[in-house]
């Protein structure tokens, strides 16, 4: 069934108006959509397993320079609030699945510059999940500084604390509760929406507005994929980030067609005939 919600653009291009429709899926689509991000994986695992990397590397290298200046208690904050800027760092693997589509070998280009025929858009959806990830980290401040006050303690202390404290148990309650309450809000407006504005001559609160009524239409599955990219990027972190070298762009390609079978695009003109 392709129940649907709708909504007219007049592209920038002058092209011809297009109907947005919201397609309803079942509960087995997730599971459908990560088989299909590991087969793209398998068809450009070089290129994928290369633009992985790129992203560990990167991961590590923050880490470790926020460890060696001294600022070694934001990393939980950080490494947790990466949910707010995760559907960003997809953007390259939703290129590599679009080359595999239109029969191209992949390249590091649709890798890493894909972005740029709709970067002003893109960077706009930037914004809006800095906004998530700002308001994720200043609720983690005043939440240690309501549980444990403004006195940072030793890293083994804090984190042993955390673990076996009613005081840090609390935190990690009530940081889990509020945390996941954000981080579902920026899944919402961003799990169809930064791959329709790669797709399509949209602005970003068009692209936003779809993403929101596609979770609305599909409130269960779409939970169930939440879950699933939580859970999948926590076992990459747990593995001291290595595991995100394959996590990464597999569930980029998962959510590339998952956009594809949740949002469809038709000219005004074909919908009247």
């Amino acid at each position: 069934m392709n129940a649907v919600t709708t909504k007219t653009h007049d592209h920038l291009d002058g092209a011809p108006n297009v109907k947005i429709i919201i397609n309803k899926v079942g509960m087995d689509r997730p599971r459908a959509w990560l088989a299909a991000g590991m087969e793209d994986f398998r068809r450009a695992s070089s290129i994928s397993l290369a633009y992985g990397m790129f992203w560990v590397g990167l991961s590590i290298a923050i880490t470790l320079g926020t460890y060696t200046l001294g600022y070694w208690y934001w990393l939980l904050p950080m490494i947790s609030g990466f949910m707010f800027v995760g559907p960003l760092v997809a953007v390259g693997s939703y290129g590599i699945s679009r080359a595999l589509e239109h029969g191209r070998v992949p390249n590091l280009g649709d890798a890493f510059g894909s972005w740029r025929p709709h970067a002003g858009q893109l960077a706009m959806m930037g914004v809006m999940m800095m906004i998530f990830f700002l308001a994720w980290i200043r609720l983690a401040t005043l939440l240690f500084a309501l549980f444990f006050g403004f006195e940072v303690p030793s890293p083994a202390t804090l984190y042993t604390t955390m673990v076996t404290t009613p005081e840090g148990l609390g935190m990690l309650a009530v940081g889990t509760v509020a945390g996941g309450v954000l981080a579902f809000g920026a899944f919402a407006i961003s799990v169809v929406a930064i791959p329709t504005l790669m797709d399509q001559d949209l602005t970003f609160m068009e692209g936003i507005e779809a993403s929101v009524r596609c979770v609305a239409r599909n409130f269960r599955p779409m939970l169930l994929w939440a879950t699933i990219l939580t859970g999948c990027v926590l076992v990459g972190v747990m593995t001291f980030y290595i595991g995100l070298a394959l996590i990464l762009p597999v569930l980029g390609h998962a959510s590339w067609h998952a956009y594809e079978e949740l949002v469809r695009f038709e000219p005004i003109e074909k919908l009247k005939t």
